[in-house]
């Protein structure tokens, strides 16, 4: 479910921010309400869009861990990703790390340390909460935009072999070349733009701030709060 064609509406589909974004792709998503969903967001943009989704579906939040495997000479160049898990996911692009020459002896190193930035994270975020339970779930995988999709990759195979349900991915924008390779990934993509000339993610935002670690954790926080703050907002 997303716009493909040339010319399509949607296509210069701008949001405000990515609360926005999220109650947006939330209205797309309702029909999962139903179906026992967990809305896993990967940090740290797709936080705050994965709390709107989280919030409209009545569902657990939790996180997707994962890290780009950037190139030795252009950091920000995706060569691939990894994913946190009982035996991580990796995802290669194989054919940049071969027209780049880069080594399987640096893409090697570089997941182990992208590895240990994920434990980082980890006790950061959650604080030894343990990853909320998919197996017969609908998995409902969220970012604020995708470009390369290395992460998002990564991130999918990370969840598939949890054993939900089904897996949905679900994001404001990307482009459709990206969406159509991670199509046999999942069950289901629901994307609000896919246009054809696709530029930097924030170029779809008018408000598009790095986040900080305290905002990912206030998020999760809300989302799930302690069984003592649930009980007090309860009480009328």
């Amino acid at each position: 479910m997303w716009p493909g064609a040339a010319g399509d509406e949607d296509e210069e589909m701008v949001f405000r921010d990515r609360v926005d974004a999220g109650r947006r792709l939330a209205e797309r998503l309702l029909a999962y309400r139903s179906q026992d969903p967990v809305v896993l967001a990967l940090p740290r943009g797709g936080v705050p869009v994965g709390f709107e989704i989280a919030q409209a579906l009545q569902a657990p939040l939790d996180l997707v861990l994962v890290r780009k495997i950037g190139s030795p000479w252009q950091p920000e160049l995706a060569v691939g990703a990894i994913a946190d898990g009982e035996h991580p996911c990796q995802a290669v692009n194989r054919e940049i790390v071969e027209e780049l020459g880069i080594g399987e002896d640096y893409v090697r190193k570089e997941a182990q340390r992208q590895l240990a930035e994920i434990e980082r994270r980890r006790a950061l975020y959650l604080a030894g909460r343990p990853p909320v339970a998919l197996a017969g779930k609908t998995a409902i995988v969220v970012d604020d935009g995708i470009a390369t999709g290395a992460t998002v990759e990564a991130a999918l195979g990370s969840v598939r072999r949890r054993s939900p349900r089904a897996v949905v991915l679900a994001v404001p924008v990307a482009p459709p070349e990206t969406l159509t390779r991670l199509k046999p990934l999942v069950d289901e993509i629901v994307c609000l733009a896919a246009p054809t000339f696709f530029g930097a993610i924030s170029v779809f935002y008018q408000h598009f701030p790095q986040l900080q670690d305290d905002e990912v954790i206030d998020l999760l926080r809300r989302a799930n709060p302690p069984a003592d703050e649930a009980a007090k907002a309860e009480q009328p």
